[in-house]
């Protein structure tokens, strides 16, 4: 699979603009792109840490607390950073890993493919 670092991390948050303004005030990320997505209610905020990292953060109307779920408030996956998805979801597969379809970011039109880590914490492939 080759996996080549920390695409990046999403957190969902009930209070948009609280949490905006610790990330970007308090912390001192920089914001790289804020979209608002009218069919979803929602912000998509992307940060740069350190001119290389990103983390996105979230809001959505109707969040859920526990943390089995990617629509919650908290850490909401962890993506990975790969070369070629079909090849990566392939090996997932023959390892016994459910995943979930590949699917194209509406934003970005990169490849990317869910599943889960034995505790049930989301996790992405994300095709760079």
């Amino acid at each position: 699979m080759n996996i080549k670092g920390i695409h990046h991390v999403a957190i969902l948050t009930n209070d948009y603009e609280r949490s905006k303004a610790f990330y970007t005030k308090v912390l001192g990320f920089v914001i790289v792109k804020e979209t608002y997505r009218e069919e979803r209610k929602s912000y998509k905020l992307d940060l740069a840490i350190n001119g290389q990292y990103q983390v996105e953060l979230f809001s959505f109307p109707e969040y859920k607390e526990r943390a089995s779920f990617p629509e919650q408030k908290g850490l909401r996956h962890l993506a990975f950073s790969v070369d070629n998805i079909e090849q990566s979801v392939a090996e997932l597969i023959t390892k016994g890993v459910e995943v979930q379809g590949i699917r194209v970011d509406e934003i970005t039109n990169k490849k990317f493919c869910f599943f889960y880590d034995p505790n049930g914490q989301p996790l992405e492939l994300y095709e760079a």
